[in-house]
């Protein structure tokens, strides 16, 4: 089975009720899978021992960040977008970036928060299933441009 491609079951459920994308097991595997939850596609991670989801196109230009690289830096798990090399944490959907203070003496880069720029989505793990919650849509993130472009094909044309 390949769980790196889309479901294209539909399941009619309650709008806000959590959506089935998996076993816990076969995620676990496979490390990552992408799915649709109310015809909003996202990516599911598991990593170092823990699942997390957000959607699956980068909210700077709309990269596939399923097929992104996950690094940790500066003490959090974060996904590298193939595209353009964003950095996006996977636990809060911040984008991060490297800044120095020109005030300094020597100046060092730090890691700095764009603010949370990637929706993110609760993951739930209830008897070897993995659940993904709807997303709150009355909070807007960045992420959600490319979301609602994807939304009708499940992917889009653009240059790079």
């Amino acid at each position: 089975m390949d769980l790196r491609s889309s479901s294209k079951e539909t399941v009619e459920m309650e709008p806000d009720a959590p959506v089935y994308v998996g076993k816990e097991d076969d995620i676990k595997k496979s490390q990552r899978i992408t799915t649709k939850v109310n015809d909003r596609e996202i990516v599911v991670f598991y990593h170092e021992g823990k699942f997390y989801a957000m959607d699956s196109r980068c909210y700077h230009a709309g990269g596939p960040l399923h097929l992104g690289e996950i690094e940790d830096i500066n003490g959090q798990p974060c996904i590298i977008c193939p595209w353009h090399k964003y950095k996006i944490t996977l636990e809060t959907g911040e984008g991060l970036y490297q800044a120095i203070n020109p005030m300094e003496q020597s100046p060092t880069p730090r890691w700095q928060s764009k603010g949370v720029k990637q929706r993110i989505h609760k993951v739930t793990v209830d008897n070897g299933n993995i659940y993904v919650s709807p997303p709150d849509l009355s909070v807007s993130f960045d992420s959600d441009y490319y979301a609602d472009k994807c939304k009708n094909n499940g992917d889009f044309a653009m240059e790079k």
